[in-house]
């Protein structure tokens, strides 16, 4: 059996235990008193690297989604109902955590027994209107909505998308939730009929084509290729390579005279129904054996005018290219446009192709409506135009009731000024040596009958009798049959445009048989030298006397064969006359012989004034993004019509021309109060004739449908209110340009860092350490793809941004007001008076300050 010995406590023992107690306690000492000395600052140099890389963070992320439009509108994938989510679930943690605070603040007050007089209490926050966490399940509040002035078709608008807005899915897809900003984001950003809110993001679709810009083109082979591949151009052809030296001196001098500098390039459609086999015309066929020419002629002076101002064009004759060209749409049966890349942005077509796009189409028609321009001869007028009121007057035409803006009408002639004046180019068929030779060619004592079918010539033998008592006759008829033609008649037959110039500078007269209607060939004859014997006509022809008219759109009268040249052009040029009255057309005759008549071409029917025209159209005029006030309103002069008088008579009368574009801005009383017009009562009307007045009441009556207002209407007892203007002499619309309106951006980056810094201030003051961290998050929540770029906006749904302006009061206006709102920016809220040293809601605020600048 072992023992051991007892362990004794030695002092050498006791003394080495003793110095190894203390060297442990004294490192454990050093290293507790270190690690409180670093550790505040640990925890400041990790604030500062979670600042540092947040900010990064939402730098590289607005970055890197600079182009995406966040929020319910994205199309895209960004997180947007997370990041709702989160922000919702932030505010309401802030919230807890200032009631906490305000408890614990009456605790210790009330345990140390002070009376504090100017204890902290809760301000109630402007938020606190809504319960911000319903705002997950579509809780509402107030839109403030911009001003409607310009988009006349917004409200209604409006109102059709509050009871159809569950009618198709797609509106849902668009982040329509039934509330009234979100129909308005929606019809500004998706369909245009209302302004574009100044908080919201720009389309990056619309910000792409902007910078695709036009550059004049001073060579028409690529387009003279283009239009190889259809038979159908070719007379067109010929004429384009005709006519390429007098287009490309045009450009050239209108590029010297114009800024044709940045300008957007448009992706342009072009469909010549009239050309399509299913549209069952042979007018390609028949041009070149004394068909009608005058459509043909617009058409190419059209194409080669866009071709030349540098757009890109697409041009069709037949529905199987029609329907490669809309592919992307056809088909679709959806309400709402397609998201992305338009097809086109301009699409001129004839009223045959009309019904054949909208047949291509179907449902998708809606959305292209307002890039239409029709090409109409006679044009269309809004009586007839308006389905329901042309209805409503018993109105059969093939040929109306489209429902566009009447402007979207492109005619031959400027006859119709709700209607645009497109026109066309009068040819110089000549060389350079041609000209040389053709200024020796002495005038002969002859005139050229304007006539080249047989039938024209019935019943005027007497008429030109007359005419060749004085003068040798001349012709140029297609055909054999000549039974109607006097014998005296020197008849050429169908002459080539060289011939034919050559002909008219021999000629002194230019002889017009009543038929056809508003032809090319007098202005033709006019620029040769020759005068115009122009036709009158008494009764003036219409739809209600003369069968040619019947079935047009259109309640004009004709005062003669060519209205134009009578109007605008006038004597020593154009002598109008009474073919019945043989002692007028024997004067006419006598007093054209005796003086020598210079060549004369008004400039709007040259090369470069249809430029200048289509170019000034093109930037424009535009029916898509509201009614854009072209002309500018300075120039408009109010003029009053008499009972019974239109408006076009009375403007006409001035030596003015009716715009209609100026009536809305006749269509209210206060309106009329600047032109003395005191209206003691008034009735809002569908009818052609509004606005209007009768004077012996004072009663006025106002336009309650504006695709009803025309220049054309007369009221038998009311004077009506008329919008006139001037124009330039030569060119039948106004194209004085309008100087653009620069945009102007705004860094966020300094509001942003602003907000950090107040944040950071603000948490410091109050010790919350969940303060400091919800506004890292908040931050990181809420940027989500815009962050700090400068040309982006702070996209969070719309009924929250709206809450979030409403607390941007709460910081002084030394804090805001170094970034004061640009030309064309506003604030939509913001109204307030609450102190910004108060505790409140530091996540509201530091986005409303992030939000609270808008870039138009």
């Amino acid at each position: 059996m072992a023992f051991f010995t007892p362990w004794k406590l030695s002092s050498q023992k006791l003394g080495f235990f003793l110095v190894t107690f203390g060297f442990i306690w004294g490192m454990m000492l050093l290293h507790f008193t270190i690690q409180q000395r670093t550790q505040p600052e640990s925890s400041s140099m990790l604030r500062e690297q979670i600042l540092d890389l947040s900010k990064r963070y939402i730098k590289a992320l607005a970055e890197e989604n600079r182009n995406v439009v966040d929020g319910p509108y994205a199309g895209v994938m960004t997180a947007y109902d997370l990041k709702k989510t989160l922000a919702v679930l932030l505010d309401n943690i802030l919230q807890r955590i200032g009631k906490l605070e305000s408890k614990v603040d009456n605790l210790v007050s009330n345990g140390t027994g002070t009376n504090l007089t100017n204890s902290t209490t809760p301000v109630p926050s402007l938020l606190e209107k809504i319960n911000v966490a319903d705002i997950i399940n579509g809780a509402q509040e107030k839109c403030v909505l911009p001003p409607m002035d310009g988009y006349p078709h917004c409200e209604g608008k409006i109102k059709w998308m509050k009871n159809m807005w569950r009618s198709d899915p797609c509106y849902a897809e668009y982040g329509v939730d039934g509330s009234t900003c979100s129909f308005f984001i929606y019809l500004s950003e998706v369909e245009n009929w209302c302004p574009h809110l100044p908080w919201r993001a720009k389309n990056p679709y619309e910000e792409a084509d902007r910078n695709s810009l036009a550059e004049i083109r001073t060579d028409v082979n690529i387009l003279y290729s283009m239009m190889k591949k259809h038979e159908e151009f070719r007379w067109m052809r010929l004429r384009i390579r005709r006519m390429a030296d007098a287009w490309i001196q045009a450009i050239k001098s209108l590029a010297m005279k114009q800024n044709l500098e940045k300008r957007k390039r448009k992706k342009v459609l072009v469909h010549l129904g009239l050309l399509t086999k299913e549209s069952g015309f042979k007018i390609a066929e028949t041009a070149f054996s004394g068909g009608p020419l005058g459509e043909l002629v617009q058409w190419s002076d059209l194409i080669t005018s866009l071709y030349l101002l540098g757009h890109d064009i697409r041009i069709s004759a037949s529905l199987a290219e029609l329907k490669e060209i809309m592919k992307k749409v056809v088909g679709n049966r959806s309400g709402c446009p397609t998201v992305g890349d338009r097809i086109v942005e301009l699409i001129y077509i004839d009223i045959v192709g009309l019904a054949q796009f909208k047949k291509t189409l179907g449902p998708s028609w809606v959305h292209y409506q307002c890039m239409l321009r029709i090409l109409d001869s006679f044009g269309t007028e809004p009586e007839f135009n308006h389905a329901n009121y042309a209805q409503l007057k018993g109105h059969k035409t093939p040929w109306g009731k489209w429902n566009l803006n009447p402007q979207q009408f492109y005619t031959m002639f400027p006859h119709t000024p709700d209607n645009s004046f497109l026109g066309f180019v009068v040819e110089q068929h000549l060389n350079s040596s041609d000209i040389h030779h053709i200024n020796e060619i002495k005038r002969q004592n002859q005139s050229l009958v304007y006539g080249k079918v047989d039938s024209f010539w019935k019943n005027k033998k007497v008429y030109l009798d007359i005419i060749h008592t004085y003068t040798e006759v001349h012709a140029t008829v297609y055909g054999s049959s000549t039974k109607n033609i006097p014998s005296y008649v020197k008849n050429h037959g169908i002459l080539s445009g060289r011939d034919l110039q050559f002909l008219l500078r021999e000629t002194k007269l230019f002889v017009g048989l009543g038929f056809p209607y508003e032809g090319p060939a007098p202005l033709e004859a006019i620029a040769n030298g020759c005068a115009f014997l122009n036709p009158k006509f008494n009764p003036p022809k219409s739809s209600k006397n003369t069968d040619f008219f019947i079935g047009k759109p259109t309640l004009r009268e004709l005062t003669s064969q060519h209205p134009y040249a009578e109007v605008f052009i006038g004597r020593p040029h154009v002598w109008t006359v009474d073919l019945g009255n043989q002692e007028e057309v024997e004067d006419a005759v006598k007093a054209i012989l005796s003086q020598k008549i210079e060549p004369y071409m008004p400039y709007e029917f040259t090369c470069e004034g249809m430029l200048q025209r289509i170019n000034a159209f093109i930037e424009k005029q535009d029916f898509c993004h509201g009614q854009v006030m072209w002309p500018p309103l300075s120039a408009l002069q109010v003029k009053f019509a008499e009972p019974g008088q239109s408006c076009k008579q009375v403007c006409q009368e001035n030596q003015l021309i009716c715009e209609p574009s100026f009536f809305q801005h006749l269509n209210k009383d206060k309106d009329l109060l600047k032109y003395e017009v005191n209206c003691q009562s008034s009735e809002l009307a569908k009818d052609i004739v509004a606005p209007s007045f009768d004077p012996k009441n004072k009663h006025c009556v106002f336009q309650g449908d504006l695709l009803l207002f025309s220049c054309a209407g007369a009221h038998a007892h009311h004077r009506r209110i008329c919008p006139c203007r001037d124009f330039i002499k030569g060119q039948g619309e106004e194209t004085a340009a309008i100087p653009a309106v620069g945009n102007h951006y705004l860094l966020r980056t300094g509001l942003l860092a602003a907000a950090f810094l107040e944040g950071i201030r603000f948490s410091a003051q109050t010790c919350s350490s969940w303060a400091s961290a919800a506004l890292s998050w908040a931050l990181l929540a809420v940027s989500g793809a815009e962050g700090l770029h400068q040309q982006s906006y702070m996209s969070v749904d719309v009924r929250l941004e709206r809450t979030f302006f409403q607390a941007l009061p709460r910081f002084s206006p030394d804090f805001v007001e170094p970034y004061p709102p640009a030309a064309g920016m506003t604030r939509t809220s913001g109204s307030g008076t609450t102190d910004a040293k108060g505790d409140g809601n530091i996540f509201s605020a530091v986005v409303a300050v992030a939000s609270s600048v808008s870039v138009r």
